[in-house]
């Protein structure tokens, strides 16, 4: 069964309506791309497995709605999140601008103070760009948070998005061992006694 799975992890994404939130979850889970998605009423869930420095995760990733009218149903899936995904569009400024927004409601809603963040600046493929790179890199500096610039269309920077999050989670023990205390779980040498990893507290990638 699942013996071979070192942890299973609670992963949101939330962001703004249209910023790509269910294209990612779909590129990330099927490896499809539909331009004509239709906006996510209330939330998506969908779960997959991946291997991160010789250990298995399953990811139960949920893809809540931006809109204002489905914010009542937000709370409750922020408990028990160990990593979440801020999801902008870089061609439209709006989305970025609103990301404090979605900050103060993780602070809110968040049973804990140790998650992982990411900051995922989407869409990256078009020419019509309205937020630059080095804009979106200092926001996550800023918040301590890791940084990716990713397209969905092309899939560049997805995989490379949960992956920098997940390793990031297995090298923060207390986000997770909990739930696995007693099932033997050993990490591997590069995980223990540190929780820095190689990012600094902000990835990117180009």
């Amino acid at each position: 069964m699942d013996e071979d799975v070192l942890t299973t992890l609670k992963i949101l994404i939330i962001g703004e309506s249209g910023v790509g939130k269910s294209s990612l979850l779909s590129r990330f889970t099927d490896d499809t791309f539909d331009p004509e998605l239709a906006a996510t009423i209330g939330v998506d869930f969908r779960v997959k497995t991946i291997s991160e420095d010789g250990n298995k995760a399953k990811l139960a990733i949920w893809d809540t709605a931006g809109q204002e009218r489905f914010r009542a149903l937000t709370p409750s899936y922020y408990r028990g999140t160990q990593g979440v995904i801020l999801a902008y569009d870089v061609t439209r400024r709006d989305t970025f601008v609103k990301l404090d927004n979605w900050l103060n409601e993780l602070e809110a809603y968040c049973t804990r103070n140790d998650i992982v963040n990411i900051s995922l600046s989407n869409k990256i493929d078009k020419e019509n760009r309205e937020v630059n790179r080095n804009e979106g890199l200092k926001f996550a500096r800023k918040h301590s948070m890791l940084f990716i610039e990713a397209s969905t269309k092309t899939r560049d920077g997805v995989q490379r998005a949960f992956e920098e999050l997940v390793e990031k989670i297995i090298q923060t023990p207390g986000l997770w061992e909990s739930e696995n205390q007693n099932k033997g779980v050993k990490l591997s040498h590069r995980e223990e006694g540190q929780g820095g990893g190689t990012c600094g507290g902000y990835c990117s990638v180009l």
